[in-house]
């Protein structure tokens, strides 16, 4: 259990933490959320002890491991498989050890048998595979891979090391859709505790059970998905918001009395005692909420349609194709979403369609007026780090007054503290805002987006999707973000195996595609096996509803405690027992639910393995 006892730090004399309590309990998996700059990754430097709390106490169980991503690894000539390997010290350690006496080789022996060393090599590539790593890239040094590859790299190696607490800060930052919803799979069945700092509400509602707040200082545990907690917060927010109307509405009429009689000898004492009235009552604290949200994307003229298309296009680099024979079609009120595992081309048709990337042959045309703006992560990196926002607009609006280059700024969040900050000095998000004004600046009828969620908080994720729904150009989004997609997108194309086409299923179902076998079971030089019978069918078909009526009642039993922790009354210092029960049958039953969904995939897997036959 981690236990977070009335903790505060402040840096340059700013209280970022103040007072804050929390406990998780063991084996929970935990979201940690908040606006950015609350603190979220000073807590976990708190927590692994690389910051020294002012006052407080952080109690972790004695002998502790703690897990997470703190650095990309080095680009040495070591493999990637090995550089994972090396993660577990203890079977390294254990590996490498020379001795001759039988004691001690038999002791080796028995403790790599417990940590189930033997199976050690297939569990890391069956990480890294799901990180989006071949076989053979496992087996290329880590020298050969960018610095966001290499973060990949070190990401699997904590989770190869399987620590007690794995605390893991925007894992899918440096991952595409396909790793983000691997990990996803991955962390729900993590066998020990889990905190991650995430923005994306995919992995906060599917790989975790709690959400950690922290917001005003303070931290606030909510035993239940990113979506039960945003319902349960904006409630508060109401309830704090109906009383701060009525507080306000008192003080007006007390204040009113004392404008009106100060100046009077007989009614002075009345209202000296109104205005000690008026400074007893406090406003209920609530979050400082959408002062940085909006987007405000310019509107482009509408063209002829189509805007684009091609007519067996490929396109690649150095004469060869990475896609070929590209038969599309693009038009003003298209909002597509291109799928396709890391590596298949989903860049290079970004960059093609961006006009940064020149096609290899076949037809390719364009509306002659048709303007395009596109945003890419490493457009980050472009950014002049010594000019300020307002110094990169300017560059493109010379002519513009100061007052509306800075209302273009305040359109996308960008207010007057940020606007003469020299770029180095912005956050991740506010360089992604300022990425995206310049990408729209111009009203591009066609608007292509490769991970434009990265380092944006929660709030400006929904921001952007309320933007890109008024948006009246066509969008092309490249995302691991499920929500954002599900919402923008109203066409999915898949890139693979060279060629775009169009995936007529849903997200959902791309989904359950990516996290089933990567490959189909070979079914040739395979003894045929005898059809089942009426009966086996039956009885099959009996064991799956039986398990699925199982499935159903404990998840009725996870809502209904998912519901009493939801109490804010439950977590007042008095009730420390009573909340410790409800924690513990809450991981009592999400254990249970772990094991009857296991059940209940294994029933549905051996009927429709029979009925195949």
């Amino acid at each position: 259990m981690l236990r977070i006892e009335n903790i505060s730090y402040s840096v340059e004399g700013r209280p970022l933490i103040e007072g804050a309590s929390a406990t998780i309990p063991t084996g929970h998996k935990v979201g940690v959320v908040g606006r950015n700059g609350t603190g979220k990754t000073t807590l976990f430097r708190l927590i692994r002890g690389e910051l020294t709390l002012e006052t407080g106490e952080i109690r972790l169980p004695r002998g502790a491991r703690i897990g997470g991503v703190s650095q990309e690894v080095p680009g040495n000539e070591v493999s990637l498989l090995d550089t994972v390997l090396a993660a577990d010290t203890e079977r390294a350690s254990l590996m490498a050890e020379e001795t001759e006496d039988p004691t001690r080789i038999a002791e080796v022996q028995t403790r790599l048998a417990d940590i189930d060393a033997w199976s050690a090599e297939g569990r890391a590539s069956s990480i890294l595979k799901g990180l989006g790593f071949t076989d053979a890239e496992q087996r290329m040094p880590c020298s050969a891979f960018s610095g966001g590859w290499r973060m990949r790299v070190a990401l699997a190696a904590v989770l190869f090391s399987a620590p007690d607490f794995l605390l893991l800060d925007e894992p899918t930052n440096y991952l595409d859709l396909e790793g983000a919803l691997w990990l996803e799979s991955y962390l729900s069945r993590y066998p020990h505790t889990v905190l991650v700092v995430s923005h994306d509400r995919g992995l906060l509602n599917r790989a975790v059970g709690g959400i950690l707040h922290l917001e005003d200082r303070k931290l606030t545990y909510y035993a239940t998905p990113y979506d039960r907690f945003a319902e349960t917060r904006a409630a508060r927010l109401a309830a704090a918001e109906s009383e701060n109307a009525k507080a306000k509405a008192r003080v007006a009429h007390l204040q009113s009395f004392v404008d009106r009689f100060r100046a009077k000898a007989s009614k002075a004492k009345q209202a000296q005692s109104r205005l000690k009235m008026i400074d007893k009552i406090t406003l209920t604290s609530t979050p400082q909420e959408a002062a940085l949200r909006a987007f405000s994307f310019p509107e482009p003229e509408e063209l002829s349609p189509p805007i684009i298309t091609t007519d067996g296009v490929g396109v690649g680099y150095d004469g060869k194709p990475v896609l070929d024979k590209l038969t599309l079609r693009i038009d003003q009120d298209d909002r597509i979403a291109l799928l396709g595992r890391n590596g298949e081309g989903k860049s290079t048709l970004s960059k093609m369609l961006a006009g940064k990337l020149d096609p290899l042959h076949g037809k390719y045309n364009q509306s002659n007026k048709l303007r395009i703006g596109y945003f890419a992560q490493h457009q980050l990196e472009e950014l002049f780090p010594d000019e300020s926002p307002i110094d990169h607009v300017r560059a493109l609006r010379p002519d513009e007054s100061p007052a509306r280059l800075r209302a273009r700024l305040s359109g996308f969040g960008l207010m007057a503290a940020q606007a003469e900050l020299p770029a180095a000095k912005l956050s991740g998000g506010q360089k992604a805002r300022l990425s995206l004004l310049l990408a729209t600046i111009d009203a591009p009828h066609l608007l292509i987006l490769d991970e434009p969620t990265n380092h944006l908080d929660i709030e400006s994720r929904e921001a952007l999707v309320e933007a890109l729904t008024a948006y009246s150009g066509a969008v092309i989004l490249v995302s691991h973000d499920m929500h954002l997609l599900s919402l923008v997108a109203d066409r999915l194309w898949l890139v693979k195996g060279g060629r775009v086409a169009p995936f007529d299923e849903d997200l959902e179902a791309y989904r359950k595609l990516l996290l089933s076998s990567d490959t189909p079971k070979e079914k040739a030089d395979k003894p045929k096996t005898p059809k089942p019978s009426r009966d086996e069918l039956m009885t099959l078909r009996s064991e799956a509803r039986k398990c699925e009526a199982r499935v159903t009642k404990i998840n009725e039993m996870r809502d209904k405690l998912a519901r009493k922790l939801a109490d804010p009354e439950l977590y007042d210092d008095s009730r420390a027992n009573e909340l410790a029960t409800w924690n513990a049958k809450y991981a009592e039953v999400m254990q249970g639910l772990g094991r009857a969904e296991t059940l209940w995939m294994q029933a549905l897997e051996k009927l429709e393995a029979a009925e195949a036959r």
